[in-house]
């Protein structure tokens, strides 16, 4: 009788682990099963977007060069300027520490005027960058890429030249940033940003003021721009 009471208790037990509902799904009235899982238990695909707003300090120099009389006696200027810039990036998680990703934006555009004359700078750029995250919410990142920065260098006391010039430089990256999770799929992202990059060449005639008033040409070469900035954005994640 004990072994027959045994076997059907084993039986019953065996059944019931057989025909166990996993822990998301809850049984209901009618005798069939309801979805009742936590939505954190849905897994990512490791995908996300985002953009940011940023804040630059630009510094670099603008070397001129002529062979008119008294050339010699122009100096070359230095510019230290704040800008606005904005970006979009699109990247995906490799791991639990790194992730990689596209960024495309405009570091940011800068104009002044001079006795006359005006000079104005723009700089959009495409780079890839690498991250490492570490585990409390600080991160680490290099990007490397291209900047397509534009000059536009116009007034009345040039009579010929193209008054755009652009050029593809190299572009490099150091970052240092922090990321705060606002819920599952959001992410406020804090980034500082150390980014190199050279600017073009850009050649212009003038007519000289005294006589024979010879045209002559004037170059002005924008040496290399280091770019500064501090950056705050969302980021999301599928």
């Amino acid at each position: 009788m004990k072994k027959i009471i045994s076997l059907a208790v084993l039986a019953a037990v065996t059944a019931t682990a057989v025909n166990a509902a996993p822990s998301h799904l809850v049984r209901n009235s009618n005798g069939g099963y309801t979805v009742n899982y936590d939505y954190y238990d849905k897994e990512k695909t490791g995908w996300y977007i985002g953009g940011r707003a940023s804040l630059s300090l630009l510094n670099w120099k603008n070397e001129y060069e002529t062979a008119a009389p008294n050339g010699f006696m122009l100096e070359d200027e230095s510019y230290t300027e704040v800008v606005f810039g904005a970006n979009m990036f699109a990247g995906r998680r490799l791991n639990y520490f790194w992730r990689a990703e596209v960024e495309g934006g405009l570091i940011g555009q800068h104009e002044h005027d001079d006795v006359g004359t005006t000079f104005k700078i723009t700089i959009p750029y495409v780079v890839a960058n690498a991250y490492y995250d570490f585990a409390n919410g600080f991160y680490a990142g290099a990007g490397l890429g291209v900047a397509l920065p534009t000059v536009k260098w116009y007034g009345a006391d040039f009579v010929g030249g193209e008054d755009k010039e652009s050029s593809v430089s190299p572009m490099g990256a150091l970052m240092f940033g922090y990321a705060h999770k606002l819920d599952y799929n959001l992410w406020l992202d804090l980034r500082y940003r150390l980014s190199m990059l050279s600017g073009p060449e850009h050649k212009r005639s003038f007519q000289y003021v005294e006589p024979p008033y010879d045209e002559y040409d004037i170059s002005n070469k924008v040496g290399l721009i280091l770019d500064n900035s501090i950056s705050v954005g969302l980021r999301y994640e599928f």
